[in-house]
């Protein structure tokens, strides 16, 4: 974990990104610097519209393309909310293991972090869900719908 948990630098992160793309023949461009940037500082999944909103002279075909390459890389990884826009964070391994909220109403998806005993939980119940079929579970996530303050207010 390199970023958003508050225990690694901008610098790691950077570093990271610039090894992940490069095992993809990809180069660390400025447009893509601009991309990480902008999804380590949101802390939360961020449209399109959001992104271009906060990147000066990036055009949305690029920045299009270059998420497709942070995701590609494993950098990045696109976040399904409850409306028509696909949303983008930084890679889980980069960040933090967390969950989210979504509002059905707005569409606006919140990171979530829970206590360490719920996430033990979690993980035993994805076990014991699992075991039978014979499956490795390898990981989780969790989504909880509902209405925002904002929508509901």
């Amino acid at each position: 974990m390199v970023s958003g948990s508050g225990t690694g630098t901008s610098d790691q992160l950077h570093e990271e990104v610039g090894r992940r793309l490069a095992s993809l023949d990809q180069r660390y461009t400025s447009a893509r610097r601009a991309l990480v940037v902008v999804l380590a500082e949101a802390g939360r999944p961020l449209t399109i519209p959001e992104v271009l909103g906060l990147i000066e002279g990036v055009p949305q075909s690029t920045a299009y393309r270059n998420l497709t390459v942070l995701v590609e890389a494993g950098v990045a990884r696109r976040v399904a909310g409850s409306d028509d826009h696909g949303r983008f964070e930084l890679a889980e391994d980069l960040t933090g293991h967390h969950h989210h909220v979504i509002c059905t109403t707005c569409g606006t998806v919140t990171d979530v972090h829970v206590a360490p005993r719920l996430e033990q939980a979690l993980e035993a119940a994805a076990e014991a869900a699992t075991a039978d079929l014979g499956f490795e579970v390898s990981g989780h996530t969790i989504d909880l719908l509902g209405t925002c303050c904002s929508c509901r207010g």
